[in-house]
């Protein structure tokens, strides 16, 4: 390890190679619990372009494996290190290089803070959709590995949809550019999206372009309380069919509503099933909301709060946010589940998961990205108890099973990480997975990018 660490610091500065094991440990993983993690032997902190080329470099010639970590807010384990790997934290690479209103793109740095790039798009009238829960943390690096979400998606879309062109540092210290400026461009394989959704597995992320959108009005939401989820997920699907295109429509249930309140103190109505979050960001959204409302009422809502400000509005999307703080801070641990259902199937998916919630013995919370049908069932456990963390990883597997079977996917945004592993393989099939394996051969011939992460 002592020639790991001297040939680092040939091409990086001094505080930017950590071996210290009480300060490297605290880069050993990211926020999913249960998910196997090593030691690593340094942590790097790169400031350029070139630095990232120089550990890819060295890495390669020592064949020592590398994790590349954003923020670590991830729930998949994808970012957790190995024993004796380099962790390369692109947390220092954080400059947002441009900000162009004709062309409506900005050109930035992983490190960057996807809350900070929006704040400062807003500055010149834009706006950059994709909002994870995390926004206030996550990075866009972290964004552009996993192809995250967030709330806004029904309308907006996702990570994906927004990366035009990437600047990505491969396994042995090349560089290479993929996509395009340009508001169209159709020149060859699309290697943009190939790197969106890898989680570090084929080259490291070091500027990306981003397409950005006029900045829409501010939203207002409505707050609409059901007997049954599933009678939220039917309310779901009329509003969709319906032709409405709301700019976030979330879910939560009991169990959920109860954490938020006391984490936060909001007073959410505790005594309904489930409670759907709806707003607009139209010209009108109080005409949006008022015909949203009655179609919340013929699928069985109890109660149609909207909102009359725009403060009263920022209040239920802060209580939507905070939900995975909520559900952590329950007395034993969590695992989170990231399925995707179709539309059509969302209330078939919450059922299932309250039978299996029950066959279980187990609290399970849940709450949803139900304009996208994207569900975060979250199984709550005593880990200390052998007998219910049996339980707990055989309901989460259920639960996944649940979503295939609903032409779903085991991940709509969190990724596969180590979590998820064996059923990447399930959903995929046996030639699709030897084609990704192929893919990642390419890309690592000597596997040393994020081992043991997806297969």
């Amino acid at each position: 390890m002592s020639e790991l660490t001297a040939r680092l610091r040939e091409g990086l500065p001094a505080d930017a190679v950590l071996t210290d094991p009480d300060v490297t440990l605290s880069y050993a993983r990211d926020m999913a619990d249960f998910c196997a993690s090593g030691t690593p032997a340094a942590v790097v902190l790169p400031g350029s372009v070139e630095e990232v080329q120089h550990v890819m470099r060295t890495a390669t010639a020592l064949r020592v494996p590398v994790v590349p970590q954003g923020a670590r807010t991830g729930l998949s384990g994808a970012a957790n290190a190995g024993d004796g790997c380099i962790v390369l934290s692109l947390l220092r690479m954080n400059r947002i290089l441009e900000i162009n209103p004709v062309d409506r793109t900005a050109v930035v740095e992983p490190g960057v803070v996807n809350a900070v790039l929006t704040r400062a798009v807003n500055e010149h009238g834009l706006h950059y959709p994709p909002d994870p829960s995390s926004w206030e943390e996550c990075t866009i690096g972290g964004n552009i590995g996993t192809a995250a979400g967030g709330l806004c998606c029904v309308k907006y879309g996702v990570t994906a949809e927004y990366v035009l062109g990437l600047d990505v540092v491969l396994a042995d210290g090349r560089l290479m550019s993929t996509g395009r400026s340009t508001a169209k461009g159709v020149a060859g394989y699309d290697m943009t999206r190939l790197f969106v959704g890898s989680e570090g597995s084929l080259g490291v992320v070091v500027r990306a372009v981003l397409a950005l959108r006029p900045r829409p009005p501010r939203q207002l939401a409505l707050a609409a309380e059901f007997p049954s989820a599933a009678a939220a997920g039917d309310a779901v699907c009329r509003i969709m069919e319906s032709g409405h295109v709301p700019s976030l429509m979330e879910l939560m249930d009991r169990t959920t509503l109860r954490a938020v309140n006391a984490l936060t103190r909001m007073g959410l109505p505790e005594s309904t099933e489930a409670l759907l979050l709806v707003a607009f960001d139209t010209h009108d959204p109080a005409a949006d909301l008022a015909a949203v409302g009655e179609l919340c009422g013929s699928a069985g809502a109890s109660e149609v709060v909207p909102a009359e400000t725009q403060a009263e509005s920022e209040m239920l999307l802060q209580a939507r946010r905070s939900v995975h703080y909520a559900l952590e801070a329950l007395p034993g641990t969590t695992m989170i589940d990231d399925v995707c259902v179709p539309r059509s199937k969302l209330a078939e998916m919450l059922e299932g998961t309250a039978a299996i919630s029950e066959k279980y013995g187990l609290t399970i919370g849940v709450c949803a990205h139900a304009g996208d049908g994207n569900t975060h069932p979250t199984v709550c456990f005593d880990p200390d108890d052998e007998d219910e963390t049996r339980r707990a990883y055989e309901a989460f597997d259920a639960i996944m099973a649940l979503g295939l079977d609903l032409g779903g996917t085991i991940t709509g945004e969190h990724g596969v990480g180590v979590l998820k592993k064996e059923w990447l393989a399930r959903e995929l099939g046996p030639v699709g997975l030897e084609m990704q394996r192929g893919v990642k051969q390419l890309f690592d011939p000597l596997g040393l990018l994020n081992p043991g992460k997806l297969f």
